[in-house]
């Protein structure tokens, strides 16, 4: 198994390369999606990978996507490079452990997040307004104070290098339909309830995380990451402590370093020093495996 910062596979058209993933078409009904070990952070990609990262973000979202295959159906056809179409098999080193076959999908225009404490984004609005997406919360709430109940907050889905904005639910309805927009925010309020529990029950808080869905045949379907730490805030249940930001196990530890630097959000990105890749490889690491091991 080897680093992947970028592929180059000619078997195949290249639909799209975006922040993490190199996305190929396949045929008229399939992809292949490769997880790169490329790290962005505010939407700009770092100039060093985080060796293995990929590997990481697409087993956990298999294991989330076997898990919840009973609240929705997902766009997964195959894992097992071994069982891939011939033509791949000179690419087999590269896509082992990071690549899947997927149904074609049509992605919703919008990021459906589910945030379950204030933090991040979420606590900027709230410092600013007392809202946070067209939602009137009580006053005097703390940073990474817990939310009763988890609320749905979409956001637009901007391209590569631009960010993302925080908008209501009213706002998705005018995007996507009324009744697709609630359909959306009961299965990932139902997904985020299910996955909060199951990680509590090993020490950890999901403090908000990010899914994608898309209609196949016109049903929804579970599509691209599911509750990894590039889309979720993972913390330490044992060390939580509301009115500061939390130890975790994501890249909040990148960001947080990233904050600290001469710059200014947009390319090109600081160095990433050894210590910085290794602390945050290890993070990474660490949330797989106590979310995914036997106890």
């Amino acid at each position: 198994m080897k680093v992947v910062v970028k592929t180059d596979i000619t078997a195949y058209p290249l639909l799209s390369r975006g922040k993490v993933r190199d996305i190929y078409d396949v045929d008229e009904n399939t992809l292949l999606i490769v997880t790169t070990d490329r790290m962005s952070a505010f939407d700009v990609i770092m100039s060093e990978p985080i060796p293995y990262k990929g590997v990481i973000l697409n087993k956990l979202t298999l294991f989330w996507m076997n898990r919840f295959k009973d609240i929705i159906p997902n766009h997964l056809l195959e894992s097992d490079v071994d069982r891939f179409p011939a033509a791949l098999a000179p690419w087999r080193d590269e896509l082992e452990g990071r690549a899947v076959l997927a149904r074609k999908a049509r992605p919703l225009p919008v990021e459906c997040i589910v945030r379950g404490y204030i933090t991040g984004s979420g606590w900027k609005d709230y410092q600013t307004t007392g809202t946070l997406c067209g939602y009137d919360l009580p006053a005097g709430l703390r940073e990474s104070d817990k939310l009763e109940p988890a609320l749905f907050t979409p956001s637009t889905k901007a391209e590569l290098g631009k960010h993302d904005e925080n908008i209501s639910v009213a706002d998705a309805e005018a995007l996507i339909g009324e009744a697709t927009a609630r359909q959306v925010a009961r299965t990932a309020l139902e997904i985020y309830e299910a996955a909060r529990a199951y990680a509590a029950g090993r020490g950890i808080i999901v403090a908000d995380t990010k899914f994608e869905f898309g209609f196949i045949d016109g049903r929804l379907h579970l599509i691209d990451e599911v509750l990894t730490p590039d889309s979720s805030r993972f913390w330490h249940a044992a060390r939580y402590t509301p009115g500061q930001s939390q130890p975790s196990f994501d890249k909040q530890y990148l960001r947080d370093w990233l904050k600290k630097q001469p710059w200014n959000m947009q390319p090109p990105p600081p160095h990433l020093p050894e210590e910085v890749i290794k602390a945050t490889a290890e993070r990474y690491q660490e949330a797989y495996e106590i979310l995914t091991s036997r106890i």
